[in-house]
């Protein structure tokens, strides 16, 4: 039973103009200024469990380029191309069929391409465990995330104390049953869960048996598990890109959540502590960068702050950048694109841009 790792790639990371672009998105970007792409990173802190051979990237037709030019260990025909987007379950579905064919007793982990993790080694402590797990049986494990703060940024995972999971006696460790999956919360509900202690943030990283994920499809969304039977005909044969380009965009809009997690009931969380962001937004980016003493994050040598305080400049190719008397805001550059944004207004980024 070999693992295999997902990686999610597709997304244009619109809360990130102007660094991410739909023709260059952030997931191919050096956000953090380390010189590694956030897509390389993430497949440097899951190389360990598994060979390059299975990888898969499922990503934009229009990223493939790009892909292969920031991966060329992973072989091409594990890059999957999508002719759209059609949302979390039709990517998912579409790379569990393919490496079915190739495994069918795949254990795998699907994971985002643009997340950061602290601690790689406790990460991989942790989906190692899930692994385990979902090798024995009928069971789903999805990744929660300690939560530091009170954020209305994330989904939520509500989890089961040892009342709750009783019945449920295969959890094991830190595995704990799931009691239900909430959307983004206001202020005052974040705080509610903060307070309860049995929520975790949803990274939207999953854990599996290929037999699992499929057989979950088949009974809970048969029509696009049907299209994906259609689309495995052609797979590995020089009839796959036109098949794939003809059904896939039929697929249904549907999340992985509202697809699966959802609905059955056999999903599992491990609470993890790993230094975990999704980088979805510049304000994310800043709590974790390094900090000077007026609480401002630079990421460029060419930077020169004065009197400024709580700001995140982020600009390694400009030639000089001289910022005075500012004060918790955004200020990016790249390729001639400049932002210049208050951080209580991020999330109106994407507005603006349109």
């Amino acid at each position: 039973m070999q693992n295999h790792v997902v990686i999610m790639a597709g997304g244009v990371g619109s809360r990130f103009w102007p660094i991410s672009t739909p023709e260059y998105p952030k997931q191919f970007v050096d956000v953090l200024g380390t010189g590694k792409t956030m897509i390389q990173m993430t497949v440097e802190r899951f190389a360990p469990l598994c060979p390059m051979s299975n990888f898969w990237i499922v990503t934009s037709a229009a990223y493939v380029p790009i892909v292969r030019e920031q991966l060329p260990d992973i072989p091409a025909e594990n890059i999957l191309a999508e002719p759209c987007a059609r949302n979390t379950a039709p990517c998912i579905a579409y790379a569990c069929w393919k490496i079915r064919m190739k495994d069918p007793s795949a254990n795998i982990v699907v994971t985002p391409a643009d997340a950061l993790v602290i601690d790689n080694d406790e990460f991989r402590g942790v989906i190692r465990e899930a692994l385990d797990f979902t090798s024995q049986g009928q069971r789903i494990v999805t990744i929660g995330i300690t939560p530091t703060r009170p954020e209305t940024g994330y989904g939520y995972i509500q989890c089961s104390g040892a009342q709750e999971a009783e019945g449920r006696s295969e959890a094991t460790g830190r595995i704990q049953p799931v009691l239900s999956f909430r959307e983004k919360p206001s202020l005052e509900v974040a705080q509610q869960y903060l307070a309860a202690g049995n929520y975790l943030w949803n990274a939207g990283i999953f854990v599996w048996n290929v037999s699992t994920i499929v057989d979950s499809m088949r009974r809970f969304v048969p029509d696009l598990a049907a299209k994906m039977d259609r689309m495995s005909a052609a797979f590995y044969t020089r009839h796959e890109r036109e098949t794939v380009e003809d059904i896939f965009p039929t697929c249904e809009k549907i999340s992985i959540d509202y697809a699966v997690m959802e609905k059955a009931d056999y999903i599992y969380t491990i609470p993890g502590d790993f230094g975990w962001s999704d980088v979805g937004t510049w304000g994310s980016l800043w709590t974790l960068l390094p900090h000077d003493e007026n609480g401002n994050a630079v990421v460029g040598e060419n930077v020169h702050l004065y009197e400024c305080k709580g700001c995140i400049v982020h600009a390694p190719n400009a030639e000089s950048v001289v910022l005075e008397g500012m004060e918790d805001s955004i200020v990016v550059e790249r390729d001639g694109r400049i932002l210049v944004c208050r951080l209580s207004e991020e999330q109106r980024i994407k507005d603006f841009t349109k």
